[in-house]
Formats: structure tokens, C-alpha cells, sequence
């Protein structure tokens, strides 16, 4: 049977490179998981979350003309999208008990990329600034010697 994007199946590591795991499939067929596609946090170190000889189950999100199968083992992980009759807002605190001060604002995981672009640029400026503010200060230093 081939398998097809979408499919969640049980695989075995087979062996680990830099860049990703390969995971040989039930059908026979091998396919990778990327290092980005190992878990959902920042991964260093693949060796950290899988090992060899290790059964995973992954998703297959990919599959291209050569028939290599690309793999991921977060999104398998992933939760079923809506609330499958649970309430999940009363599972997690008010978002002001999950913010110790008001300036601090949402954890790097909970900020939208938006709000990571906002402040990088924002940091991104008030350091330009900075170092035109130094560097014009050092050139009219120079002017006055000369």
C-alpha cells in the first residue's frame, strides 16, 4: 500500500543524520523527517528526542516526483482541531495569571509572528539608533581635532 499525504503511521528509526531521521514505513518504504519537523520546539541535537531502533509515529506530509516521502513527527503529535465538546478555555488560566507583570506581555511561544516582527523591528531601530547616535558623536569629535 502507498502511502499518501495525510496517512499517520508507525514507523522505526533507521538511522540519524544532522539534517533529519530516515523512518522506515510498514509498506517497506523508508521516508525523513526533517530536523524542523521533529518536535515543535527548537531542535539542536535530533539525538535528544529520537534514537535509533526507536518506534515513532509520524504523518506523511509529502511526497515528490521521485516518490521520497517526507515525514513529520510534530504534526502527527498535533491536537485534532476544535473542541471535540470540551471547553478548553476553563483547562487553561486567564491570561492575566499567566503574565507575572503587565509590561512583560504573552511568552515568546504564545506571540503571533506579527508581534515577534513588531519588537525585533522595534529592538532593530533603538540599536541603529544607538550606533548612529555613537557614530556621529566619534565623526564630530574627529571634525573638531582636525
Amino acid at each position: 500500500m502507498q502511502p499518501k499525504v495525510g496517512d499517520v503511521l508507525d514507523g522505526k528509526v533507521t538511522s540519524i543524520t544532522k539534517f533529519g531521521a530516515f523512518i522506515a514505513l510498514p509498506d517497506g518504504k523508508s521516508g525523513l523527517v526533517h530536523i524542523s519537523e521533529i518536535a515543535n520546539a527548537f531542535v539542536s541535537d535530533i539525538h535528544d528526542h529520537v534514537s535509533e531502533g526507536q518506534t515513532v509515529t509520524v504523518k506523511v506530509i509529502g511526497i515528490n516526483d521521485a516518490g521520497k516521502i517526507n515525514l513529520s513527527i510534530k504534526q502527527a503529535k498535533a491536537p485534532v482541531s476544535g473542541n471535540c465538546g470540551q471547553n478548553t478555555a476553563k483547562e487553561q488560566p486567564p491570561k492575566a495569571a499567566q503574565a507575572p507583570h503587565k509590561e512583560a506581555g504573552p511568552t515568546t511561544d504564545e506571540q503571533s509572528f506579527e508581534d515577534k516582527l513588531k519588537h525585533f523591528m522595534q529592538d532593530s531601530d533603538s540599536r541603529i539608533s544607538g550606533s548612529r547616535l555613537y557614530a556621529d558623536r566619534k565623526s564630530s569629535y574627529r571634525r573638531r581635532r582636525d
